[in-house]
């Protein structure tokens, strides 16, 4: 196929590898994107529920994303030009965090006053006075439809966590196209239908990559984005036992309830994440509903041996599990008999928070292990891959010495030492989708 070379090489086209590239091309590197898809956000990002919160269980995930918020309000001024394609689209809704005793409220309060972001806790009574579509019945903990204890009255009355500033982003893979683009008008080359086959290295640094078409491309630089298949680029490269954090692919799916079945007044309600019954809902533009889980105990998780080979239609079981639980927190919500929803795959990490990391190979970095949790950081997280990327390759010993990055918009200082492949399992992480 023959011969190319480029500054760096991004395996992968989803809403990570796009940010990336895009701070990679602005930074003047020849940027080249692979990926085995046929276009940008075609794989995992597709399936995202592109849902915008903060509350997360550690000051790097509140502070990161908080910062991300604020590309996301300004979207064409972060991209610098304009897609013809259309943009994505913010939406701001407010964000509702339903109590239950996996969420630690005044930790995250503690965390929300430090970053400076607005919040209230609200009593049963406020929550059902602000919000009288949802029923604040006390139903934990989560179980399976087939238990006869789902069935079983509230024991008790639930107040919530507001936050106003949260949304969710309309487009999830028109994002990714987004940001593929400007990168590409800063000088990114991108290209589909084409698998990484091999890397070749030389003196314990990273030289060629060679494609599934039998392109070589001479590139000092090479960055893991490969999400479901970040395990097998890692282990290409020869760095998979230097991580102490692991990472595998996980079948998710998330289900969409029709404007005949949802409440008429369905877009006045925010993102609800309802830990006490396991799940999360928002509304669609269109007046339809989307409902996604949050790993409760009763629910089996399915594992993925090979991210390619997995059942893409959504299963009775998990569309019943989830959607009735909705109806219990919405009494007017009709459930339809039939599935409809979409299906995706998560790299999930041991603890849910993503690894943003250099390895021991040198030129090779990573950002894996997003966890169906990362796409709202997209805006920042190329930014902070180029600034890990441009300190290690200064010569910097992040491993020794953590890199530290300032956030631009917010001026929040993140110690990148927290997404390390060489951390300890993190035991303050919610170890589900939530992170």
């Amino acid at each position: 196929m023959g011969e190319s070379t480029a500054d760096a090489v991004i395996i992968g086209a989803g809403v990570i590898g796009s940010s990336i590239a895009l701070e990679l091309a602005r930074a003047g590197r020849r940027v080249l994107v692979v990926d085995k898809g046929p276009g940008a956000g075609t794989g995992s990002t597709s399936a995202s529920s592109a849902c915008v919160r903060f509350h997360y269980s550690t000051w790097e995930g509140v502070a990161v994303s908080w910062e991300a918020k604020h590309g996301w309000e300004r979207w064409a001024e972060h991209l610098g030009t304009t897609d013809p394609t259309g943009l994505a689209r913010y939406v701001r809704t407010g964000v509702l965090v339903l109590d239950f005793p996996g969420f630690h409220a005044d930790r995250v309060a503690e965390l929300y006053r430090e970053v400076g972001i607005p919040f209230e806790q609200l009593s049963p009574e406020q929550l059902q006075a602000q919000f009288p579509t949802l029923d604040v019945g006390r139903y934990f903990p989560p179980k399976a439809p087939a238990d006869d204890a789902f069935w079983a009255d509230p024991d008790g009355r639930i107040g919530g966590f507001w936050t106003p500033e949260g949304g969710f982003v309309t487009d999830p893979q028109l994002a990714a196209h987004n940001l593929l683009h400007a990168a590409e008008v800063s000088g990114a080359q991108s290209r589909f239908n084409v698998a990484v086959a091999s890397l070749a290295t030389h003196g314990g640094a990273v030289t060629d990559v060679t494609l599934s078409d039998g392109m070589s491309v001479s590139t000092p630089l090479v960055v893991n984005a490969a999400g479901p298949h970040s395990g097998m680029v890692n282990a290409l490269a020869g760095v998979h036992d230097e991580f102490r954090v692991g990472t595998r692919p996980l079948r998710q799916e998330v289900h969409h309830i029709g404007p005949p079945e949802a409440p008429g007044d369905i877009e006045t309600l925010p993102m609800v994440a309802d830990g006490d019954l396991g799940t999360y809902f928002r509304w669609q533009p269109g007046g339809s509903l989307l409902i996604g889980g949050q790993e409760p105990e009763c629910d089996p998780l399915v594992w993925l041996d090979d991210p390619e080979r997995y059942d893409p239609a959504p299963t009775r079981a998990s569309y019943e599990a989830q959607v009735t639980r909705v109806a219990r927190r919405m009494p007017e919500l009709a459930v339809p008999p039939r599935p409809r929803g979409i299906v995706g795959v998560y790299d999930v990490s041991d603890d849910w928070i993503p690894v943003y990391d250099r390895t021991s190979l040198d030129g090779y970095y990573v950002a894996i292990g997003t966890s169906g949790n990362q796409f709202k950081n997209a805006p920042v997280v190329g930014q902070l891959m180029r600034h890990l990327i441009e300190s290690c390759e200064s010569g910097h010993d992040h491993d020794r010495e953590p890199v530290t990055w300032t956030t631009p918009v917010t001026n929040l200082n993140v110690n990148l030492g927290h997404y390390s492949r060489l951390r300890a399992v993190n035991p303050d992480s919610s170890f589900s989708v939530m992170g």
